[in-house]
């Protein structure tokens, strides 16, 4: 059979399988695994990205200054709180998400690539606000550790860190930058799983690949470098805004950024970034196919169905 017929074939039998609702918590749960794997390089990309004039430069060196002065656990500080940020932040947008695509998939149509950006960035606003104040607590625990001894905030886990900040700054502060933060995830979520989706789509379409891992694999790498690209400069502001002991406009934080660091700040930690991200959406859409193959084995569906 023709490559083109092969193409043909699969993108029919993508259309003709019969349309399965998975449980809302399943992006919540692969995203916790995906995490619990990546943390490290989430760590050195917050440390890059609000280290001091005379801190470390560089993704490398960031590593082996939290290693000479923390040791290896230091590189999973604050791993409870973004464990807590994905069961928030994750199970919201991946769940409004796949509720909204399913609703409007049949056996025989499927959004158009428009129609998933809007839905993905609908559920990206919902998932930032549902998950602003473990996002606040997650870049804190992050931080702490690279500043002065006097300053640091000290919390516990994510729940003493909830208390405290509520008891010691009020439950206003539970949602400081919530505005770059919502944003950043309207990007992150429409540039993450609406272009997984449609690089998936793509490739299923024109490629010989199967539905399979190399699939997966090849289409989450590629939403990875977009979803990067994209949100790097949102990314950078909300790093800014939650990590700083005093509120600050966003007005006149860019205006300041810009005075110090140019337009260079845009971009500032972008390796480290996708060196984090990438593999983190790799991991994501991998964990997250898996749960969706177990449940349809616990279904009783056959393979190629409910995708």
């Amino acid at each position: 059979m023709s490559t083109l017929g092969r193409s043909e074939r699969k993108s029919r039998d993508h259309l003709d399988a019969q349309p399965l609702h998975y449980p809302f918590w399943f992006g919540g749960s692969s995203s916790s695994c995906a995490a619990a794997v990546t943390h490290p390089l989430d760590l050195v990309k917050v440390r890059l990205q609000t280290r001091s004039s005379d801190g470390p430069r560089g993704m490398l060196k960031t590593f082996i200054h939290i290693l000479r002065h923390d040791g290896f656990l230091g590189l999973y500080s604050g791993l409870s709180a973004s464990l807590l940020r994905q069961l928030t932040y994750s199970t919201t947008r991946f769940g409004v998400y796949e509720e909204l695509k399913s609703s409007t998939t049949t056996a025989t149509t499927s959004p158009s690539f428009p129609s998933l950006i809007a839905m993905a960035s609908t559920s990206g606003f919902l998932g930032g606000v549902a998950g602003n104040p473990a996002d606040v607590l997650n870049v804190r625990m992050q931080h702490d550790a690279a500043l002065p001894t006097h300053a640091r905030r000290n919390y516990k886990h994510a729940i003493d860190g909830l208390v405290r900040m509520t008891r010691e700054e009020g439950w206003r502060s539970l949602f400081r930058g919530v505005l770059p933060n919502s944003m950043r995830a309207v990007l992150m979520t429409a540039s993450q799983l609406a272009s997984y989706d449609g690089f998936k789509r793509l490739i299923l379409t024109h490629t010989p690949l199967e539905d399979n891992l190399a699939t997966h694999f090849s289409a989450s790498f590629l939403a990875g470098f977009v979803a990067t690209t994209i949100c790097s400069p949102v990314d950078v502001i909300k790093t800014r805004v939650m990590s700083a002991k005093e509120s600050e406009g966003l007005r006149a934080l860019l205006i300041k950024v810009y005075r110090v660091e140019g337009v260079g700040w845009m971009f500032r930690g972008w390796v480290p970034s996708f060196v984090r991200l990438g593999p983190h959406t790799i991991a994501t859409f991998l964990f997250l196919e898996q749960h969706k193959k177990l449940y349809r084995r616990f279904r009783g569906v056959q393979e190629g169905h409910g995708l």
